[in-house]
């Protein structure tokens, strides 16, 4: 491989860069800031995201889209789902080219309703190939080679396997998948349900209620993930139940952390000004709401999760009403 292109210099775009450029590739991070390019190029570490780890060598970062995608002929798209549309159309000519494209973005347009995979293969050339890549992942434990395993879904099983192999060291394992919808439904639809986890140690809930709530966000994301297209068997594995498992219980999630402190009874406003970076479940909740009443899915955590953030109600009101719910048998029929 000539040259891989990393596109975002978040903590998670920032993690693959250092471990594909500790492999020995030729690796490019394309980012937005001249501060961060320059702190990675001159310091070699990501003070913004990922401050106190060394970053190798052979990682470059630019701003310039011409110099990140000369040669290049993988991307790694690890950019917020609402920037991708608008970096397609930006970077058109450069991206186009290349034959490779591995989304690592997980959430859903708001706009059109569509999964970043759709958005790349509606947009660049057929003959490209595209991946997903989800599971249980927080950047700072991957940058620091803890034992990480992740899946790789894609339509091409001999080239999917080539990627799983170029993404893959010994502490990052990479399983693979020809299921990339449904990885990539998984893998945004967990970030609402990880809100709602952190909603619940907020309140102060207890141990109970957050194991029964990701079992049952579980069955929301499979009764919607499904009707959506997703293999039933993907929910159960690394990008469903291993993601929302991590996200749902991990101090680290942005996704939680929003939660808990609405929990507390922050202001969304505040949360998200003090985050600085993107917590994709407080838009993809709107999105999931739009979804579930065009298909008649019966979603309550994810309403509720809405309700809170889009319709200022207050969470416990939101749970008292979950709470009052008719009984019913655990599966339906």
């Amino acid at each position: 491989m000539k040259k891989i292109t990393v596109i975002g210099g978040g903590s998670w775009g920032t993690a693959l860069a250092k471990i594909l450029a500790e492999k020995g590739l030729n690796i490019y991070l394309l980012v937005r800031r001249e501060a961060v390019c320059d702190s990675i190029n001159k310091e070699k570490e990501n003070p913004f995201y990922l401050p106190g780890i060394k970053l190798p060598k052979k990682l470059k970062a630019t701003t310039d889209p011409a110099e990140a995608f000369k040669d290049c002929e993988i991307i790694l798209w690890v950019i917020p789902s609402f920037a991708l549309k608008e970096n397609l159309e930006k970077m058109k000519k450069f991206v186009e080219k290349i034959p490779y494209h591995i989304s690592g973005i997980k959430g859903i347009d708001l706009e059109t309703e569509k999964t970043p995979f759709t958005i790349l293969k509606e947009n660049l050339p057929k003959k490209a190939k595209i991946f997903v890549l989800g599971g249980p992942s927080f950047a700072k434990e991957v940058v620091k080679g803890l034992p990480t395993a992740v899946v790789l879904a894609g339509e091409d099983p001999e080239a999917t396997q080539k990627m799983q192999e170029l993404l893959a060291v010994p502490y990052f394992r990479v399983y693979r998948s020809d299921d990339p919808l449904g990885v990539e439904i998984a893998g945004a639809l967990k970030n609402v349900i990880a809100i709602a986890s952190g909603i619940s140690d907020g309140l102060e809930l207890g141990l109970n209620a957050r194991a029964s709530l990701i079992t049952r966000g579980l069955i929301e994301i499979i009764r919607l993930g499904t009707k959506l297209g997703g293999e039933l068997y993907t929910f159960y594995g690394l990008a469903g139940l291993g993601d929302l498992v991590l996200t749902c219980t991990g101090a680290l999630s942005r996704n939680y952390q929003v939660g808990y402190r609405l929990g507390k009874g922050e202001k969304l406003e505040k949360i998200l000004k003090d985050l600085k970076q993107v917590a994709e479940g407080v838009k993809t909740s709107k999105v999931v709401k739009k979804l579930s009443e065009m298909h008649q899915v019966e979603m309550p955590i994810c309403e509720e999760v809405y309700k809170v953030i889009y319709e200022d109600e207050t969470p416990k009101t939101c749970l008292k009403r979950l709470l009052s719910r008719s009984l019913k048998k655990e599966f339906e029929d």
